[in-house]
């Protein structure tokens, strides 16, 4: 137990696996954690002294199984193997901790998600902050697919760049932990690791990553005035450095990542836009769904990437479009890609499963094949492969196609060294070609021939010394030896060496017989520790062109989504978008990508045409009633435009895209009640968000704003925000509304246009045509949406009342928001006095004047929901303990 102390004292913050045999045990309250988690059982053993200490375990090759349970219930996990043989160990059996896996540090296919990227990543803060303005620096590594990138930009972005990245793991200085957690608590809920203080120096940083890239300065990467992302990237280092105790060959290079040339899609305008999840939180029904035809899963996450960050630049979304192009209008071409794709497995991981020490021979047997599918897939790009298929002429694919190294030398490598059928553990022998190493083969024809060799060496002593009864024998004692019988013994030659006088015998042995002994019976231990000492020249020799390998995999990454986007336009009739830097934005019958997908067969989305400019039609303001299509107009016109500015082709007739900075949506009601925000509350946060932060732009999607209060309060809000946005921001605005009163603001800005849902009314019945056309809408239809849904007549005709005499009333908001007037209609006209009694009586008795007074107190507006529902319990108990 000692051992495992002081183990355990390096890495406190761990559960530490410790290997004991054919088992990994933890201890004390690793155990504890270790049997809940894993559902395994806990047992004790005797600790001497100390008494009885709770243990549990499982065997060793049941790792690779909970190793993934560890992790996701967020621990870090030190692995502590033996490093020798306990049957040769002298004393106490050598051990250290070989690794150490944390969420954002695994390799393991069980805890990782194919198509998404693993993040690590480092914040580092300036030693002040006060206003948010503040620069800071981040840096996120990938170790499975050699990503490595570092950041500088505001604190107050920090939020979104942790959305976008979706890191598993942060590193953070101790003394910043506080600060760190309190600005991510909405939007992070992995692990924190914090680093010592002297960890985050600028010194010692550049000099670990120069020491690691093998320069003598990092200009080279471009981040050289980086200085706080500097200091980040050398803390990611540290720790992969003190996690992986492996040699981390394939991290060759180190980028800069910079925020400005990507949209910014805060969590809010990625939940309502359901860009990677479903508002259900499921990966169906979403615009990656749609896109993602990859064959790869690289190809898959860097599709995953280019819709998380939309680009703002109009060169590179050029260069993408050019490409999706060809492909679209090359069918032969894009699918032949495909299927050269298809049978390219996950490159960039397996080769740092490689560099990494983690690759099993079947890994690399399978990096040979797919090294061999890219020559295969430059043959085709290149020239069409002898066939009717035209290479490829747009200047992206081209430079593709150029840049793809076929890499024969490591094909050849693998071939001559490893076996055709490689087995999957090293331990299972068979690993090494035969004829690539003579010593291998002789090792193996001794361990193969032995028998053979034993009976052929009989033989030929007895024809040597003539002893027709002279035989070679084997015993745990002397191990091999030759036996001749008294009769006999003085025939024996002199290079024989008496080991053994028996009653009727002389056994002897002779040198060669002896070496051959050693080969016999150490073969099979030999021929593994060979075949391991080669397997590992051969995977070095390979991570020595781990870049070379790595730049193939981000070209077959890029192909491969710019297959998948042509594949889905050419499938759902989508448009090349004209994108510029100017500010018009016009889509011409554009529909929803992902609605349109899920629509049942035979029923066709009804298009709509959207156009929005900074000069005359800045913010739109969409009425109609409830399962209309409002928000889904403005959805899908958040997507098309996102669509456009990754590079892809758009379902539309025609679309012209002037750029856009961000994307901001305030979709839909939800509360929060863990954080005791009423949805009220959410909507004034997302809606100040957008206020604050919003440029002339920017794209803004407003669906019902001020939904969450009281109806003057509502109306006074979204009034003023349009004001707001009109004449200070003058971003483009679409603002669905049913607020009816809002249509009165076109006449005043000349900015401001309505736009209206049609629908058609017969008798009590209402059909949602879901076509959008200039206008507003008079009327929303919520009763006959109520019917629809299956609400009681009694209900509805009861509500049909209520109607007809609140239309008697009037409401009026002048211009600056300050008068309302309501004129007399009432709810309760045409009600009789009993039946008034009766409604009121059922609420309270009309006595309890302290209970009204008590109600009368109340402030709705600012109370959460959760303190509602405890005011409403309060106020029943009262009322039933007064009966």
């Amino acid at each position: 137990m000692r051992q495992y102390a002081q183990m355990k004292a390096k890495y406190p913050d761990t559960i530490l696996l410790f290997r004991l045999g054919d088992f990994y045990e933890t201890f004390d309250e690793d155990a504890k954690i270790t049997s809940k988690v894993l559902g395994i059982t806990l047992t004790k053993r005797n600790n001497g002294k100390a008494g009885e200490v709770p243990l549990a375990g499982f065997p060793h090759h049941a790792l690779e199984s909970y190793m993934p349970k560890l992790l996701k219930a967020g621990y870090r996990v030190a692995v502590c193997e033996q490093l020798e043989d306990p049957k040769f160990a002298k004393g106490i059996v050598k051990r250290d901790v070989i690794e150490v896996v944390t969420p954002g540090v695994a390799f393991s296919d069980k805890v990782l998600e194919q198509k998404q990227n693993n993040y690590l990543l480092c914040v580092a803060l300036p030693h002040h902050l006060a206003t948010g303005d503040e620069t800071i620096g981040i840096a996120f590594a990938d170790v499975t697919t050699a990503e490595y990138s570092v950041s500088e930009f505001p604190l107050k972005q920090l939020p979104d760049q942790i959305v976008l990245l979706s890191p598993s793991e942060i590193l953070v200085q101790k003394r910043d932990r506080e600060v760190v957690e309190g600005i991510l608590k909405d939007c992070f809920r992995g692990i924190y690791s914090k680093l010592d203080d002297w960890i985050f120096n600028f010194d010692y940083a550049y000099e670990l990553l120069i020491n690691h890239f093998k320069t003598q300065t990092l200009k080279g990467f471009g981040i050289e005035d980086l200085r706080l992302g500097i200091i980040a990237a050398g803390a990611v280092m540290n720790y992969l450095q003190e996690t992986q105790k492996a040699n981390l060959l394939h991290m060759k290079k180190i980028t800069p990542f910079n925020v400005s040339d990507y949209i910014i899609l805060d969590q809010s305008t990625k939940r309502n836009l359901e860009i990677t999840k479903s508002l259900e939180g499921r990966d169906d029904g979403t615009l990656f769904w749609v896109l993602d035809r990859t064959q790869t899963p690289m190809g898959g996450r860097l599709l995953k990437k280019w819709i998380n960050q939309p680009l703002r630049k109009l060169e590179p979304i050029k260069a993408r479009l050019e490409a999706v192009k060809e492909l679209v209008e090359k069918n032969d071409l894009r699918k032949k890609i495909i299927e050269i794709l298809s049978s390219i497995g996950d490159l960039e991981r397996l080769i740092s499963k490689i560099c990494t020490n983690r690759a099993h021979p079947r890994d690399v047997a399978a990096l040979k094949t797919m090294l061999t599918y890219i020559a295969h897939l430059k043959l085709v790009l290149s020239d069409g492969e002898g066939s009717h298929i035209q290479q490829v002429h747009s200047s992206t694919l081209y430079k593709l196609e150029n840049n793809l190294q076929p890499l024969d030398s490591i094909i050849q490598k693998i071939s001559s060294a490893l076996s055709d059928d490689p087995p999957l553990s090293l331990s299972d022998g068979g690993v090494i070609k035969k004829g690539f190493s003579k010593e291998l083969d002789e090792i193996r024809d001794v361990a193969l021939n032995g028998k053979t060799w034993i009976a052929n060496l009989q033989k030929t002593e007895r024809e040597r010394t003539a002893i027709p009864s002279l035989k070679v024998g084997y015993n745990n004692v002397f191990g091999y030896y030759i036996e001749i019988t008294n009769v006999h013994k003085n025939k024996a030659p002199d290079r024989y060496i008496r080991k053994q006088t028996m009653t009727n015998a002389e056994r002897y042995i002779t040198p060669e017989l002896k070496e051959y002994e050693e080969k016999i019976l150490h073969a099979e231990e030999k021929i593994l520790a060979l075949e391991t000492q080669l397997f590992n020249e051969l995977r070095m020799s390979i991570a020595e062109q781990a870049e070379a390998v790595l730049q193939n995999a981000r070209l077959i990454a890029m192909l491969d989504c710019f297959a998948s986007l042509a594949d889905v336009a050419v499938e759902y009739n989508h448009v090349e978008p004209e994108v510029d830097e100017g500010t018009r934005i016009e889509i011409i019958e554009g529909r929803h990508p992902v609605i349109e997908r899920l629509l049942p067969p035979g029923e066709q989305y009804t298009p709509n045409d959207t156009i929005s400019d900074n000069d005359e039609n800045q913010i739109l303001i969409i009425t109609g009633p409830n399962m209309s299509g409002k928000s889904s107009y403005l959805r899908q016109t958040g997507l098309i435009v996102l669509l456009a500015q990754i590079g892809s082709f758009v379902p539309a007739k025609k679309a012209h895209i002037g750029i856009v900075d961000r994307i901001y949506t305030r979709v839909g009601a939800s509360d929060n009640i863990a954080l005791g925000e009423s949805t009220f509350l959410v909507e004034m946060h997302e809606a100040a968000n957008i206020v604050n932060t919003a440029t002339p732009r920017s794209l803004i999607l407003l669906d019902e704003v001020g939904r969450g209060t009281s109806t003057f309060d509502g109306i006074s809000i979204a009034w003023a925000l349009t004001e707001y946005i009109h004449n200070r921001i003058r971003a483009k605005t679409l603002f669905a509304t049913h607020y009816h009163e809002l249509n009165e603001l076109a006449e005043l800005f000349s900015r401001i246009k309505n736009l209206k849902v049609e629908v058609r009314e017969y008798g009590d019945k209402v059909i949602f045509l879901h076509r959008v056309t200039p206008g507003f809408a008079d009327h929303s239809y919520g009763i006959q949406v109520a019917q629809m849904a299956g609400l009681p007549d009694e209900v509805t005709e009861r509500a049909k009342r209520i109607l007809k005499n609140l239309e008697g009333s009037e409401l009026t908001v002048h211009d600056d928001g300050s008068k309302r007037e309501r004129a007399k209609g009432r709810i309760g006209a045409g009600v009789d006095d009993s039946t008034r009694r009766e409604i009121q009586m059922t609420l309270f008795e009309m006595k309890d004047d302290q209970l009204r007074e008590e109600l009368k107190k109340i402030d709705i507006e600012k109370m959460t929901p959760l303190e509602a529902l405890q005011k409403l319990a309060e106020m029943k108990k009262s009322i039933q303990n007064s009966k």
